[in-house]
């Protein structure tokens, strides 16, 4: 199915230059001479190459035909994570390297959207946000602005991110699966 560029969105795939791509990122650039265009990072659900595309806004790309279900995750299992459908029970291995670091934030029975290509599994989508425990932190220096600064922590499940300096190790946040950053502390 053709679609124009401005209709690209992350988590899309999309054929181009005899491969299929994963929509990472997207940026909308209007310079101030000539026309705007889209600034597209891919990855190829394939090869596992990046690329990064500019698409003028008036170009055409060929959304690619990939049917969604919804998973339950179950384990992982060395270098693969299993999902089950709940509805038929039927079971999907998909390698840790399609997922790519957001496996480390499945959980038991956490619900996500696997697609496929050819009942072959190609990527994954995981929910917005997800709830983690910070592991350690660094202490807050005095008399920083909580504005400006941000300071680096650990989460339980071994991914770095940065937080606001009133977070201390122990406490629970969400995070933005999509952008792996820190969205807001609970309770």
């Amino acid at each position: 199915m053709k679609i124009t560029a401005n209709e690209i969105k992350p988590g899309m795939i999309i054929e181009h230059k005899n491969d299929y791509w994963n929509v990472l990122k997207i940026q909308h650039v209007k310079p101030g001479k000539g026309g705007a265009f889209n600034q597209v990072e891919l990855k190829s659900v394939i090869k596992g190459t990046k690329l990064n595309e500019r698409f003028r806004s008036s170009e055409t790309v060929e959304k690619a035909e990939v049917a969604e279900k919804k998973f339950n995750f179950l384990y992982i299992d060395g270098d693969n994570c299993h999902f089950m459908d709940n509805k038929t029970f039927e079971q999907v291995e998909i390698p840790n390297l399609i997922i790519g670091e957001q496996f480390k934030l499945l959980k038991e029975n956490l619900e996500v959207n696997i697609s496929f290509m050819e009942d072959k599994p190609i990527s994954i989508e995981l929910p917005k946000n997800v709830e983690c425990l910070i592991k350690t932190t660094d202490a807050a220096i005095k008399n920083q602005t909580a504005s400006s600064s941000y300071k680096p922590a650990l989460l339980d499940c071994g991914i770095k991110i940065n937080v606001p300096p009133f977070i201390e190790s122990g406490e629970k946040v969400i995070i933005d699966t999509r952008t792996l950053e820190y969205v807001k502390r609970v309770g």
